[in-house]
């Protein structure tokens, strides 16, 4: 691989202005692509398999007016101090609302009276109207949500508080400032690595190409693949980091290489041969991790993760061929390792004879070694004292993982935005005047074809839901116009993200077993609640095969690629450790609490549902980029007839600068995202950055060299018919190089001319 990747390094320097060409004019593909597209509404969204999903399927197909899983808002009446929504001003002012939302769209199958639904509080002063959409909140067009927003803003000119709650008015969650800021402390952190603008603005601009190319084609291709816009949020989170750091890790080998005498266009080509072979095997694991997500055969999440995939292989790619190109571009603006541009300090460091990426060197006279990098410093200290090193990890990573043991999942409501909106000021208005309940009713469907007394199964159905603990109301059954189908409304004592109602949700389909199991009448509870539910229930269940699965694969990958069983097997247990110390501080912080003003969390809860699973399919491949870069160098080392303790202090004296810097930048692209006004947005930007925070910083730089000074040469051992089986994919870069670097003879040196 190493020297096929070489001679696609050394191309691409030389046909830099084709290879430029190609991406700009793929760039422009996909943004005009992008631009010509119909508007694609919001992918919809159904969970396969679960029975929330079959009732919503059995009401389509019996009661299709009802459009059971369409968007749903409700708008929220207050009446002013000391007056109540009765008033006959007020009541005359609701009506009129209530008129207008039925005729504000197309799109509107049903605005229900408050008076004739009678949804209005015991005390008078609270009364909501329940407006049903045709389609999901996911296919509902903006012209709807503009029309429903209008007609609530005229009603507040009447002197009543109006709020709307439900999915409704789900919009696009945008991250603000803190995105670009993310960008810029990237940039900040290039500049101070390479010490050049030049240098630093390749990997920016490169994956700010990359993300445009596959932002853009998910956009063209959107309204075809039913792709949501949170699809295109992960491909750029993803994208950006990882797009960063692959050109970030050929770039700094790049200049190790002029460093060492050589051409530039030998140097680039050495560079994609060597960095460019770890980032190849370090996308496969991105890749094997997001296209996983398919095993939770939740529709969304596998196209969620297929998109963002495709935005890594486009990173990948672009690492490998424009950097390069950019690269022959940039000629001499891109120093050696050691000579920094004029920006910091210009060529102090070559005048001192100071090879400053890697710490090595000696003043011109050769008599006065440079003092070395606080990489090597640091490898050698943990080579020294791996026992305490390893512990003092280990421990500080179980102390932060510990708030696992309360972990409580679910997915967020109206109650998890910030309070300044009004789908939370609907939440807690319903809340106090008429019960947190009725922010999530259940819905009952009982199928009664066949049944002999159905009204009379029905209504022994509701009685038996009447008696059951923490159900606050029971609406008698309404039956579709075959007679078929019932619906019953069931409203909780309890929140809808309480484990209160969860547990009324379990128990409700315990009765049911019972009641078909007597009579053949099937009883399925939905809603969106009981959704909610069922896709926690459903990304938990997965979540054991999607580890075995993505872990699996890339164990078999990285075996490949460091020719070891205990290396990879390390770096699958530190990523574990690191995960869940991530999750632990994902739990501080959204469901306890801690700290959470300082990241804007307005209301504490359970942590969304597919959290642990994304973590697990995000981070990994993520964790995997530093686990291959930097022990790709150790193996290199010792490849090349180093001790395993010295090819350690060389794989940091290298690689420990550039992984740091790599690190930095992802945690600042994924931090950027903590100012989502989602929560779920903001919940995934918090919990990446603080995962590569622990793998990157403990795992990779503290408990990997622990590790591997303990081993010694057991580290890289590998059963011998494994080894004769196993591809040798060169990832050193040992076909690359030349007899004298290898220590062989100059097979010139002993001729001696012969007269013939």
């Amino acid at each position: 691989m190493a020297t096929f990747l070489y001679k696609l390094g050394r191309l691409s320097f030389r046909r830099r202005h084709f290879v430029a060409l190609i991406w700009v004019a793929l760039l422009t593909l996909a943004g005009v692509g992008a631009a010509s597209a119909p508007t694609a509404a919001s992918s919809s969204f159904s969970v396969p398999g679960t029975e929330a999903q079959k009732a919503f399927d059995l009401l389509d197909k019996r009661v299709p007016e009802m459009s059971a899983d369409g968007a749903t808002a409700r708008v929220v009446f207050k009446a002013p101090g000391g007056e109540k929504v009765t008033d006959p001003a007020n009541r005359a002012a609701i009506s009129k609302t209530v008129t207008a939302l039925k005729s504000s769209s197309d799109e509107v199958a049903s605005a229900a009276d408050p008076f004739v639904a009678k949804t209005v509080s015991k005390d008078g002063t609270t009364a909501y109207a329940s407006v049903t959409y045709k389609v999901t909140s996911m296919e509902l067009t903006d012209d709807s949500r503009d029309a429903l927003e209008k007609t609530t803003d005229d009603a507040r000119t009447d002197g009543m508080t109006v709020e709307v709650g439900g999915d409704a008015l789900q919009a696009v969650p945008h991250t603000g400032a803190t995105e670009i800021i993310g960008i810029a402390v990237a940039a900040v952190v290039l500049v101070i690595t390479f010490g050049s603008l030049v240098a630093a603005g390749l990997p920016l601009l490169t994956a700010l190409i990359g993300v445009g190319i596959g932002v853009s084609s998910i956009a063209a291709l959107a309204n075809a693949l039913d792709l949501g816009t949170t699809t295109s949020t992960l491909a750029m989170m993803i994208g950006l980091a990882v797009g960063i750091d692959y050109a970030l890790f050929i770039v700094s080998r790049y200049r190790a290489e002029l460093a060492e005498g050589r051409e530039r266009e030998d140097a680039a080509g050495r560079a994609v041969g060597t960095a460019g072979s770890a980032v190849v095997f370090a996308g496969l694991t991105v890749v094997i991790a997001l296209v996983g997500l398919a095993v939770v055969n939740i529709p969304m999440l596998t196209k969620m993760g297929f998109a963002a995939a495709g935005t890594v292989a486009i990173a990948v790619l672009i690492a490998l061929t424009m950097i390069p190109a950019l690269l022959g571009y940039a000629g001499r603006k891109v120093k050696p390792a050691g000579e920094k541009g004029k920006l910091l300090g210009g060529r102090k460091a070559k005048k001192s004879g100071v090879d400053m990426a890697s710490g090595a060197g000696a003043t011109a006279n050769g008599s006065t070694p440079a003092k070395e990098n606080l990489g090597t410093r640091w490898a050698r200290f943990v080579v020294r004292r791996p026992v305490a090193v390893l512990l003092l990890g280990i421990l500080g990573l179980g102390a932060a993982a510990l708030p696992v043991s309360q972990l409580e999942l679910g997915l967020p409501d109206d109650g998890a935005q910030p309070t300044s909106t009004t789908q939370r000021k609907a939440y807690d208005l319903i809340a106090d005047g008429f019960g947190p309940g009725y922010n999530g009713p259940l819905m009952v469907v009982s199928d009664l074809k066949g049944v002999a007394d159905a009204k009379g199964e029905a209504t022994d159905v509701q009685k038996k839901i009447a008696g059951l603990d923490d159900v606050l109301t029971v609406s008698p059954p309404q039956f579709n116009k075959a007679g078929d189908t019932a619906i019953i409304s069931v409203v909780p004592s309890s929140k809808p993200s309480g484990t209160e109602t969860e547990n009324l949700v379990h128990e409700i389909r315990g009765e049911a077993k019972t009641v078909q199991a007597d009579s053949g009448a099937e009883v399925m509870v939905t809603g969106t609640t009981a959704m909610n539910i069922d896709v926690s229930q459903k990304l938990n269940d997965a979540l054991l095969p999607y580890l075995a699965l993505v872990v699996g694969l890339a164990f078999l990958l990285l075996i490949v690629v460091f020719r070891s069983i205990l290396v990879p097997l390390k770096a699958a247990l530190g990523f574990l450790l690191s995960v869940l110390a991530a999750l632990g501080a994902v739990v501080a912080v959204f469901q306890w609490g801690w700290l959470g003003s300082l990241f804007g969390v307005e209301q504490t809860g359970p942590i969304m549902s597919m959290m642990p699973i994304f973590m697990v399919g995000v981070v990994f491949g993520l964790a995997m980029d530093y686990e291959v870069f930097l022990v790709t160098r150790m193996r290199e080392a010792y490849v090349h007839g180093e001790s395993p303790h010295e090819a350690i202090v060389t794989g940091f004296k290298h690689g420990a600068r550039v992984v740091s810097a790599a690190a930095v930048i992802m945690i600042a692209v994924f931090a950027g995202f903590i100012g989502s006004s989602e929560q779920m947005v903001k919940m995934i930007g918090f919990g990446l950055a603080i995962a590569v925070f622990f793998d990157a910083f403990i795992v990779r730089m503290a408990l990997v060299p622990a590790v591997l000074a303990l081993l010694g040469r057991k580290a890289w051992w590998l059963p011998k018919r494994l080894d004769r089986v196993l591809p040798n994919v060169d990832v050193e870069g040992e076909g690359l190089r030349t007899p004298a670097e290898q220590g062989d003879p100059d097979p010139d040196a002993d001729r001696e001319l012969v007269r013939v």
